[in-house]
């Protein structure tokens, strides 16, 4: 009884308002979780990097698999796809875990800086995805045109391995950085089997990421219950609402703002 009343003193509702602002906005614009909550957990209300991106990475991978099961009920997930970026994005979760839990035990204060910078780059990344998305596209498209499938596997195991380093550092980056490459690698493949098999993704590597940081002590679970409890109906009602209210102009909006979260946390 005491832990629980303990819990229940420690609760904070404005963790649980954030998750639906977030939720609600995810639902509206796709924008990732990610993107939006590790900033507000790390800037607004001062958790540490460290627990802020494990935190976030086992609520991404809780969300994400409901999420995984509607696309695969619908037959939207392309699991070859998803297999060749776990195959690269899994040993590289693991390998940076490492670093992370190396650095935590030798220099403390070195984690922290290189979440915190490497959050500030997510998110620069991030917004430069979502504003110049077609620029990108159109400039891979020229220099990677009519690629065999080899080496169109070969680059998808890069980009699962280059989202394994960023996601398991900073909880950012897997869904507009990613869906971005896979658009220009996949351009024959429907765009809502790229979505399902980029969200199919983003379970094993979120989970792993957030079982190691969970391992380091990097995981808040009153934290993470919090904001389950306002996410999951925010995301419920922003999807819903999604068809009815144009994004055009909350997308530039919310990546202006992510760049300029992005530059203060890099300098």
């Amino acid at each position: 009884m005491s832990m629980l009343a303990d819990a229940l003193h420690a609760f904070n509702p404005l963790y649980s308002l954030s998750g639906f602002v977030v939720g609600g906005l995810v639902g509206f614009t796709g924008v990732g979780g990610g993107s939006l909550m590790t900033p507000i957990l790390v800037l607004l209300f001062g958790i540490a990097p460290t627990t802020a991106v494990g935190t976030d990475l086992l609520y991404a991978a809780i969300t994400k698999s409901n999420g995984t099961l509607v696309h695969a009920l619908n037959g939207t997930v392309d699991w070859r796809i998803t297999r060749r970026l776990a195959s690269g994005s899994v040993p590289a979760t693991i390998a940076a875990l490492v670093t992370l839990s190396w650095l935590g035990k030798t220099a403390g204060h070195a984690a922290n800086g290189l979440i915190t910078s490497a959050l500030g780059f997510a998110l620069l990344l991030t917004a430069a995805a979502i504003l110049f998305r077609r620029w990108i596209l159109d400039y891979i498209a020229h220099h990677l045109d009519d690629m065999s499938d080899r080496r169109v596997c070969a680059l998808t195991m890069t980009l699962g391995a280059f989202l394994g380093v960023l996601v398991s550092v900073s909880s950012v980056g897997a869904g507009a950085v990613g869906m971005t490459i896979l658009l220009a690698l996949y351009p024959r493949t429907p765009t809502v089997r790229l979505v399902g098999s980029d969200i199919a993704h983003a379970v094993p590597l979120t989970l792993v990421a957030g079982v190691g940081h969970w391992l380091m002590g990097g995981v808040d679970w009153l934290l993470l219950f919090s904001l389950l409890i306002g996410s999951l109906p925010g995301i419920a009602i922003g999807s819903h609402l999604a068809a009815r209210v144009p994004d055009h102009y909350l997308r530039p909006a919310l990546a202006t703002m992510m760049a300029a979260v992005g530059v203060k946390l890099s300098i």
